[in-house]
C-alpha cells in the first residue's frame, strides 16, 4: 500500500525511524526498481544546524518549506543526488533522506547503471541509491503520494531499529551529535554499519 500524504505530516524524526522496512518505489523507461528502505537521516527546522534549511528558505530549499509528501532531491560535490522526503507542516522545513536501500526489484538494472554486480554496493548510500534508481534533480519537488517515486508499506513486522549520530555533518556544532540517523539493525545494506 503506497503511504498516503498523512503518513509524511508527522513530527520528522517519527517519519524517519517509521520509513525503515518500508520499500522505495522508482518507475521510469527503464522498469520497477524497488528496494527497502534500511537507513534514514532526519532534518528538522531552521534550528538544525545540518540542515539546508537553516540558511533559511532559498531556490534550493524551497521544496523543504512546501507541504509535506515531496521529493527533495539535492546535488552534493558536483556530481551525487541525494533522494529526501518532506515531512510535517508547510513553511516548516523538514526531511527525511532516504540513505540506503536493499535492492529488491529491477536488481540487473541497477546494477548496469552503477557498474557492479554487488548487491551491497548498489544502494548502499545516499549517491548510490540516487544512481541506481535514476534519481537526479528531475524530480526534486516530485509527489511521494505520485505514481513516479514513492513508498509502500507491504505489511512486514517493524524492524529492530539503532540510532546513531548523523553522517558528514561535522560543521553543525552540537546538531552533528543528534542521534537521527535510524538504521535497521544488522542490516548488511546500510552505508555505514
Amino acid at each position: 500500500m503506497k503511504l498516503t500524504r498523512r503518513f509524511y505530516d508527522q513530527p520528522t524524526v517519527d517519519v524517519a525511524r517509521q520509513l525503515l522496512g518500508k520499500y522505495l518505489v522508482r518507475k521510469d523507461a527503464g522498469g520497477i526498481i524497488s528496494g527497502k528502505i534500511v537507513e534514514t537521516e532526519a532534518y528538522v527546522g531552521l534550528q538544525d544546524r545540518a540542515s539546508h534549511a537553516s540558511r533559511g528558505r532559498t531556490p534550493r530549499t524551497e521544496i523543504m518549506f512546501g507541504p509535506p509528501g515531496f521529493a527533495y532531491v539535492y546535488l552534493i560535490y558536483g556530481f551525487y543526488h541525494c533522494l529526501n522526503f518532506v515531512t510535517e507542516r508547510a513553511d516548516y522545513p523538514a526531511a527525511v533522506l532516504i540513505r540506503a536501500v536493499e535492492p529488491v526489484e529491477g536488481i540487473p538494472l541497477m546494477q548496469a547503471r552503477r557498474r557492479t554486480a554487488d548487491a551491497r554496493q548498489l544502494a548502499s548510500g545516499p549517491g548510490k541509491l540516487c544512481q541506481a534508481f535514476a534519481i537526479d534533480l528531475s524530480l526534486n519537488g516530485a509527489d511521494a503520494c505520485g505514481d513516479l517515486l514513492y513508498i509502500e508499506d507491504r505489511g512486514q513486522d517493524a524492524p529492530s531499529i539503532v540510532a546513531r549520530p548523523r553522517v558528514g555533518v561535522d560543521y553543525a556544532g552540537r546538531w552533528k551529535r543528534k542521534p537521527w540517523r535510524f538504521l535497521i539493525r544488522d542490516n548488511l545494506f546500510v552505508s555505514k554499519p
